[in-house]
């Protein structure tokens, strides 16, 4: 294959790096040479980067840039070519491992589809930190992103999460904590495992076990700080068709079209979408 590059072209190199959680100390070495020697540091927020630099006590040795949501697409070009060029660019967050619910996965992909290497300097990430500490099984684990905003598209996600075999791990907003566990105790089932991990590795980092709906009365008095939350997987069962046809119906009255609830509804709990809508159709039957 030919290099898409040129072969006489120099080459540099994107490096992730994972910035601490909450501790400067927590830094690796390798971190404080790559922001004193990178050509150009993409910071997702670059008032915390010169912050970071200096609690390191580390000057950031070359040009600094700004690369957040909204600026990523037309940041990404310009990082590529200088890439192309022969620079190393390192890409920072504001705490934990780029891409992961945060910027980078667009210039990551970038570099691959142009064949120029990227690697990453590991440490501090908020999703296996809490899957750690959750006391919550760790074979076999999703990460869930962020939980959704909106009643509905937060009812339908959890849903999802039904027969999900798999611990799963997700961050969510204070605000809306108590919000989501309610849905999820209402949803999962009150009495579901569970794990608040909230601002972990800092000064007043908690973690709160318990049942979703222990969970959900703790919440509601209000909680603040950086919130990832643990559930652990289903065990395995008979579907519940009636269940199922409940949940099919709150998804029918958030607008959702009734077979496309019911596909959603089959996802790893053995049901199938045409029991799952032959149940819904039998019961309002039966209501008439």
């Amino acid at each position: 294959m030919s290099d898409p590059i040129g072969p006489d072209r120099p080459v540099g190199r994107l490096i992730l790096a994972a910035t601490p959680m909450g501790r400067s100390d927590d830094a690796s070495p390798r971190l404080r040479a790559a922001l004193r020697d990178a050509d150009v540091v993409a910071a997702e927020d670059t008032r915390r980067a010169r912050a970071l630099a200096a609690s390191l006590d580390v000057e950031i040795g070359g040009r600094l840039v700004s690369y957040y949501d909204q600026v990523e697409a037309a940041r990404t070009p310009a990082l590529v070519e200088a890439i192309a060029g022969g620079a190393t660019v390192v890409l920072i967050t504001d705490a934990g491992m780029p891409s992961v619910s945060d910027p980078g996965y667009r210039i990551t992909v970038a570099c691959a589809d142009a064949g120029l290497p990227v690697t990453a300097l590991p440490g501090p990430s908020a999703v296996t930190t809490a899957l750690a500490v959750s006391a919550m099984p760790s074979e076999r684990f999703c990460f869930e992103g962020f939980a959704p905003r909106k009643a509905g598209a937060r009812a339908a996600w959890l849903t999802a999460l039904i027969e999900e075999p798999r611990t799963a791990v997700f961050f969510d907003s204070p605000h809306r904590l108590a919000e989501t566990l309610s849905a999820a105790a209402e949803i999962l089932g009150a009495d579901r495992r569970a794990a608040v991990c909230r601002e972990l590795t800092k000064t007043y980092e908690e973690v709160r076990r318990g049942t979703l709906d222990e969970l959900a009365r703790w919440a509601a008095d209000g909680v603040k700080g950086e919130i990832t939350v643990v559930i652990a997987g289903a065990v395995a069962g008979e579907p519940d068709l009636d269940e199922l046809a409940d949940r099919a119906e709150e998804l029918v009255a958030d607008g959702m079209g009734l077979k496309e609830a019911c596909a959603q509804l089959t996802r790893g709990n053995g049901a199938s979408r045409r029991e799952i809508y032959q149940r819904v159709l039998d019961r309002r039957r039966d209501q008439r």
